[in-house]
């Protein structure tokens, strides 16, 4: 399937978007040159159990060439209690991927799941743990369909609901409330074995980078602590431990609590670029940006990029970056984004994909090949089984 790039001018920019004031203050930020072709390659699905959903995948790409994917798998929805994290692993570029294997599985809810090697070597799995499943668990009784957030669940099976509550019961209201976390698991082998799992303080789907400096840095929110911050958390100790580093600030009008799964990018030039999912009513479904240049300690006001979301962020080996996000509008996909001043404007959307069913779809990622491919990977909701795949697509910019 070819991958297309769709123009989007000054003009239809700001026809598009006249609801917003906002959006035409940004529009000197959609100014840009002539846009790369892109080619696709491939595109397949490459999860192996469809008796499972799998959902919010991130691909990584080792030193030494193996990529790795991990999500939250063994799944039986969107919202349920048995979500772990699953990976597996590739020698041959996305050519075939290992079996899936467990790497964590807490009592409740294992959700969103990233990974990212460090400078050591060292292998880090990010991910958070969920009660929602327990407000549709006890809806049960009072609702015959339920409807969240763009998807369904209608009434449960008498044995189906038995399942949830089982597991529901393994632990008190107490115990329950003290699993609920963001959670990072290590691996100093190969990923061969794994740490028990270590508090980071914040949390977002496609995990912390590695900056030049030598400090990992994790751009994401507190979603259990009271002051629910968002901003940046730094590890100096390969992933052992966190400190907080900064809030980001929030733009007039907004809420920080609007403010959703981050990612953030290293710029070739040493700036450092934090992409977020936005929910505010000016450009809701919006991917906004802020920017750092003493180091991540302090941050421009965001501003919107473009429609769409979560974003992930990927420095290329020529210096330029590409935002890879889901698109949760007909066609429904995923596309991309190249910008070639390191981020300061972003160019034409390609079309990684277009072919989804509905809005239960997208948290692309994406690696470069040591051939200059790319490679992108994302989950798809389906219509039969109602459940979830993992996908993957190679393409090449021109």
């Amino acid at each position: 399937m070819p991958i297309m790039t769709t123009p989007s001018t000054r003009r239809s920019f700001l026809t598009r978007s006249a609801r917003y004031t906002a959006a035409v203050v940004a529009a000197p930020y959609f100014v840009r040159a002539a846009e790369p072709k892109a080619t696709g390659l491939e595109t397949k699905v490459i999860s192996q159990q469809p008796e499972f959903y799998h959902g919010w995948p991130t691909v990584a790409r080792r030193k030494n060439g193996e990529l790795w994917v991990t999500w939250s798998g063994g799944r039986e929805s969107h919202v349920d209690p048995f979500g772990q994290v699953h990976a597996m692993t590739s020698r041959d570029d996305g050519a075939t991927w290992s079996f899936p294997r467990v790497l964590l599985d807490s009592a409740i809810d294992d959700r969103d799941s990233g990974v990212v090697e460090t400078a050591q070597g060292s292998l880090l799995v990010t991910t958070f743990t969920s009660l929602a499943y327990a407000a549709h668990l006890q809806k049960q009784s009072v609702f015959g369909e339920l409807k969240e957030s763009g998807w369904e669940q209608k009434r449960m099976p008498l044995e189906q609901r038995a399942k949830w509550e089982a597991v529901h019961a393994r632990l008190n209201d107490a115990e329950r409330k003290a699993e609920l976390g963001e959670w990072l698991i290590r691996s100093t082998d190969g990923g061969r074995t794994w740490s028990t799992r270590m508090p980071t303080r914040v949390n977002s789907p496609h995990g912390p980078i590695q900056l030049r400096d030598g400090r990992l840095l994790y751009a994401g929110k507190q979603l259990w602590a009271k002051e629910g911050k968002v901003g940046v958390v730094v590890s100096a100790d390969d992933g052992l431990s966190w400190q907080w580093l900064a809030e980001f600030p929030v733009r007039k009008g907004d809420k920080a609590s609007a403010y959703h799964e981050l990612h953030a990018v290293e710029a070739a030039n040493g700036a450092l670029i934090v992409q977020i999912r936005n929910h505010n009513d000016a450009h809701n479904g919006w991917t906004l940006q802020t920017e750092s240049t003493d180091g991540g300690r302090t941050w421009s006001e965001p501003r919107p990029i473009c429609y769409g979301l979560p974003a992930h962020l990927l420095r290329l080996r020529d210096g330029r970056l590409l935002m890879s996000y889901g698109y949760r509008r007909k066609p429904y996909g995923n596309r991309a984004r190249i910008s070639a001043d390191h981020g300061r404007t972003w160019g034409d959307e390609i079309v990684i994909s277009g072919d989804g069913r509905d809005g239960d779809l997208g948290y692309p990622s994406t690696v470069e090949l040591a051939d200059g491919t790319l490679l992108t990977v994302w989950y798809e909701g389906q219509a039969k089984p109602k459940l979830a795949v993992l996908r993957q697509a190679k393409w090449r910019l021109g």
